[in-house]
C-alpha cells in the first residue's frame, strides 16, 4: 500500500503544498497541533509528515513517540513567518551522528 505525504501548519504556509499533491492540514493553534499530529501519524496513511518549524518546535513530546519508527518521518519546513533554524540544526545533528563530525556546517 502506497503511503502519502502530509503537511501541518498555518494556512498561509501550507496552501501551496496541495498543488503538488500533498495533503494539507491547517493548524492555526499551537495547542491543537499535538492532537492533530497524533491523529495523522496514527492513521498509518502517511510516510512523511512535514510540520512548519513553528509548530515542530512545540510538539517535541508528540514527535518523540515516532522517532524510533520507520514511518512516519516528521520533518520541519520553514513557514511564512521565517526560518527558525530548526531544520538545519536537525540536519547537522543527523550528519554528525552518521559520520562522527559535522561535515556540513563545520563550526
Amino acid at each position: 500500500m502506497a503511503k502519502n505525504i502530509a503537511v501541518i501548519g498555518d494556512s498561509e504556509s501550507i496552501k501551496g503544498f496541495c498543488a503538488i499533491g500533498i495533503d494539507i492540514y491547517p493548524c492555526e493553534s499551537i495547542e491543537d497541533c499535538p492532537h492533530l499530529l497524533r491523529n495523522i501519524a496514527d492513521s498509518d496513511n502517511y510516510a512523511i509528515i512535514f510540520l512548519t518549524e513553528e509548530l515542530f518546535d512545540s510538539v517535541e513530546k508528540e514527535r518523540s513517540r515516532y522517532e524510533e519508527k520507520l514511518t512516519p518521518a516528521i520533518i520541519p519546513v520553514p513557514g511564512v513567518k521565517g526560518n527558525t533554524g530548526t531544520g538545519l540544526k536537525r540536519l547537522s545533528s543527523f550528519v554528525e551522528q552518521a559520520v562522527g563530525s559535522d561535515i556540513i556546517f563545520n563550526d
